[in-house]
């Protein structure tokens, strides 16, 4: 039958389809192992490489850490060295300083040495002085004796004897001397001083004016003192507060009064006031800085002042300082007297009583001149104007001369030049004539200084004006020093010290005034 096979094809078809199966197993298994076999050499291969990277990188990381080490450690093993050559170099000082401090000590040793053999042979030397001096007082004392042996008369007879005929022999001479300085003083002194100081009076003769404490200012119209007034007042205050000057202003047409003991003060107020009424603008403000303006101008005109008194004695190398001062005691005044006009006239005294005994006309001139110097510094002035004077001559270079007639001339210290003796002279001619001082005056002004010094001594007082005939004082604080609370304080603490020191006070104000002021400027 066609549609069926053989047998022995079907077998040999089933044998080839096992075969192949077979043979397709074993091949897979073949290749299984053989993929297996790579796998594990791969594996090993890797396992190896492994291992020797691993190994590489040990001995990198090896290296690494001994660089490391070694960066790490050459810094140490520096400052090791540096140290132990530091300490090499120490001990190369302290073995140096240690031989200086042995040749020291040798030197020492061989100073000591020769110190100790110096003063041995001082100490013979002192031997064999003594035993000399003692053979000399033998010698001495032996020749004395035979002396007085061969004189008949002991020492200490000798010597009273010998000092008895010096003394009667000086007390001899002495008294003929003094009869004939006597007789001679006697015969001329009173007739040459008496023609000495006629001469010069004659040729010099000032009226000295005695110094009120009134300065009078003339007004353009009656209009105009009310705005010196101001508004409620407050322009006259502030025109006395910074002047200290007082204000008067009465029904006398025309014309204002300024009230002040201190001529330097009042005429600075009064150069202010002039300046104000020539301006028209008059407040508070306005007075401060025409005030700062007359300050100035009173200073030119005080130099001027020196200088012209100066020129008028025919001095013209006076210092600065000296010539400022001079001008000064154009505004003081000395029991009524005007100090400038008084060391003027002094120095034209002294001069003139120079010239006629054929002196130093220009020195004594010049000591003249100066010998008040020291009033000028008003409430700086020692217990003694003289010394004060005379400091001042000196610290500007004026000769030993000038300065013995200043500090002299009150016959404090002897005179030591004939100079001194016609400055003290001439003092005497000025201020001891008759109506050339004024007691009361002065004893006012003194009063009035007072008060203000008292006022002025207190911590925090800045100003202090005596107003009103010292019926009132008037005291400026610093605010930034007294409080409100310590102001009433500190007007009861001067009133108090004001009872006790001074006499016969009647009624004083005590006026203390504090202001805050806040001063900026804008640029």
């Amino acid at each position: 039958m066609e549609g069926y096979r053989p047998v022995g094809e079907v077998v040999l078809v089933a044998a080839v389809f096992v075969f192949a199966f077979l043979f397709g197993w074993l091949a897979n298994g073949k290749i299984r192992r053989g993929k297996q076999e790579n796998v594990q050499a791969q594996t090993a291969k890797l396992i190896e490489e492994a291992r020797t990277e691993a190994e590489a990188l040990k001995k990198t990381a090896l290296l690494e850490a001994r660089d490391e080490w070694r960066r790490q450690q050459e810094p140490l093993e520096r400052e090791q060295e540096g140290a132990k050559r530091q300490l090499r170099e120490l001990e190369t000082k302290l073995q140096e300083r240690e031989q200086q401090l042995d040749r020291k000590v040798d030197v020492l040793a061989s100073k000591e040495r020769s110190l100790l053999k110096q003063e041995q042979e001082q100490e013979r030397r002192e031997e064999r002085l003594a035993a000399a001096e003692k053979e000399t007082e033998v010698m001495v004392l032996q020749q004395r004796q035979r002396l007085e042996h061969l004189a008949g008369l002991s020492q200490a007879e000798a010597r009273r004897a010998l000092i008895l005929q010096q003394e009667e022999n000086a007390r001899q001479f002495a008294a003929r001397k003094v009869k004939e300085i006597k007789d001679h003083a006697i015969a001329n002194a009173n007739r040459e001083a008496r023609e000495i100081i006629v001469r010069s009076v004659q040729r010099f003769a000032v009226d000295l004016a005695v110094e009120s404490t009134i300065s009078v200012v003339h007004l353009p119209s009656d209009e105009m003192k009310g705005r010196i007034i101001g508004r409620d007042g407050r322009n006259i205050r502030s025109f006395e507060m910074i002047t200290g000057i007082e204000v008067i202003v009465d029904d006398t047409p025309g014309m204002v009064m300024l009230s002040g003991f201190d001529p330097l003060r009042r005429e600075i107020g009064k150069n202010t006031l002039e300046k104000l009424i020539l301006d028209g603008r008059i407040h508070p403000g306005r007075i401060e800085e025409v005030y700062e303006k007359a300050c100035q101008d009173v200073a030119e005109m005080i130099r001027e002042s020196g200088s012209k008194a100066a020129f008028d004695l025919g001095l013209h190398d006076l210092a600065e300082p000296l010539l400022e001062l001079l001008g000064k005691l154009r505004f003081r005044t000395s029991y009524g007297q005007n100090l400038l006009t008084h060391s003027k006239e002094v120095g034209y005294l002294a001069g003139m009583m120079a010239e006629e005994l054929q002196l130093d006309v220009a020195l004594a001139r010049r000591a003249g001149l100066l010998h008040d110097l020291g009033k000028a510094l008003d409430h700086e002035v020692g217990s003694d104007p003289a010394q004060t004077s005379a400091a001042l001559a000196r610290k500007c270079g004026e000769s030993g001369e000038v300065v013995n007639a200043i500090e002299t001339h009150h016959q404090n210290l002897p005179a030591r030049s004939l100079t001194a003796a016609l400055v003290d002279a001439a003092n005497d001619l000025s201020t001891g004539r008759p109506g050339a001082r004024k007691e009361k005056v002065e004893e006012y002004i003194q009063r009035l200084k007072h008060v203000e010094v008292i006022a002025l001594s207190y911590p925090g007082v800045t100003k202090a004006y005596a107003l009103q005939s010292s019926k009132e004082v008037r005291i400026l604080v610093d605010s930034a020093v007294v409080d409100d609370a310590y102001a009433d304080q500190l007007a009861d603490e001067i009133t108090d010290r004001l009872e006790e020191e001074l006499d016969q006070i009647g009624q004083l104000k005590v006026c203390l005034i504090r202001e805050v002021r806040a001063i900026h400027y804008a640029r």
